[in-house]
């Protein structure tokens, strides 16, 4: 999906749809770009309102990119809290992939 919304051929909204997504632009600590969480099946994605419109879009496309991943699905919330960098690596190397890829 987000291969699609880097080729132009579909939007934002059609991705959120297919991923029953919302996005949120909330005050976040300056550190904390954005995160996704799954409750009931929904993704909320939180994204720091304070970001600049180039690093709100990378921030949505990584968030999502965990979400593409299946990163969020994990059974042992422990486990996932202790692989964290793994996944963040996986994400930004995910959407840096397909961006090379538009390009």
């Amino acid at each position: 999906m987000i291969k699609l919304l880097l080729d132009n051929e579909i939007d934002i909204d059609e991705v959120l749809r297919y991923y029953n997504a919302n996005i949120s632009y909330i005050d976040l600590p300056l550190s904390i770009r954005g995160c996704v969480y799954y409750y009931k099946g929904i993704y909320d994605i939180l994204i720091n309102k304070n970001l600049s419109h180039y690093k709100r879009k990378k921030t949505i496309l990584h968030e999502l990119a965990h979400i593409e991943l299946n990163q969020l699905c994990q059974t042992n919330n422990d486990l996932f809290a202790f692989y964290i960098d793994k996944y963040e690596d996986e994400a930004n190397r995910y959407i840096n992939f397909l961006i090379e890829k538009v390009e």
